[in-house]
């Protein structure tokens, strides 16, 4: 994985909500951008292969498909997925012990079979929209978020998976729990004062940075903003000046 010395490298931008030409055509304009996500929706209208097109042009891929099934299914659809050559994959870490363990052994023997470095499992914890009431009343699970996030993460970590998912407010905590390498990767990003969406648990760049996240996955508020290359590039000032303090 990437050092993260330099303040792109820190950030995946979400191409949620756009089609394959849409998505070249605003990459295309933002040379500065070395990671991407491909999520469901772009995935399943643009198939596979947008995932080799994203790499011929020299993108790093994060896709985000958050797998959770069977133990035999998980293995060989994260077979399938690391030889697409994505860098970083999703799995729910509630697929369970077993689910995993074959998801990170057949990543590996996927990414083997076609050449390829064998690719970063993150363990998706709890989705970034939920919120302490809907969890408790919607699902009826003993645990408040945060001790089932940390939870997953353990199990995730305990397993091999190299790293997680989680929401900015769970970062701090994680951190302290699974120093690096172990990656976290952080949605529900929000300038302060935005508008955060479908996102409940959310905070800024800094403040997620500085609590220890490794990347930052930010979607809505570089795509949907009016220049969407001025927006990645002062997410990228933002960083380099945390950096230098």
């Amino acid at each position: 994985m990437s050092s993260l010395h330099l303040p792109e490298d820190r950030l995946i931008v979400a191409l949620d909500g756009m089609d394959r030409a849409e998505a070249l055509s605003f990459l295309a304009k933002a040379p500065e951008i070395r990671w991407v996500k491909v999520g469901l929706e772009l995935f399943v209208s643009a198939g596979p292969e947008i995932v080799a097109e994203l790499r011929t042009r020299g993108l790093r891929v994060f896709l985000d498909l958050k797998f959770h099934d069977i133990p035999a299914t998980m293995a060989g659809v994260c077979r399938q997925a690391a030889r697409t050559g994505a860098e970083l994959i999703t799995v729910h870490a509630s697929a369970g012990r077993q689910a995993l363990i074959e998801a990170r052994n057949a990543s590996k023997e996927g990414a083997e079979e076609v050449g390829l470095k064998a690719p970063t499992l993150l363990a998706v914890t709890v989705l970034t929209s939920w919120d302490k009431k809907r969890f408790a009343e919607e699902l009826l699970i003993p645990q408040d978020i945060y001790s089932r996030v940390k939870w997953l993460s353990q199990l995730a970590k305990d397993v091999g998976i190299g790293g997680c998912v989680c929401s900015p407010m769970e970062v701090h905590a994680l951190r302290e729990l699974h120093p690096e390498p172990f990656e976290l990767v952080t949605p529900g990003i929000r300038r302060k004062g935005s508008n955060c969406g479908d996102q409940e648990r959310v905070m800024s760049a800094l403040e997620t940075l500085k609590a220890g996240a490794s990347r930052l996955v930010i979607g809505r508020p570089i795509t949907q903003a009016k220049d969407r290359v001025e927006s990645f590039s002062s997410f990228c000032r933002e960083i380099a000046e945390l950096q230098r303090d």
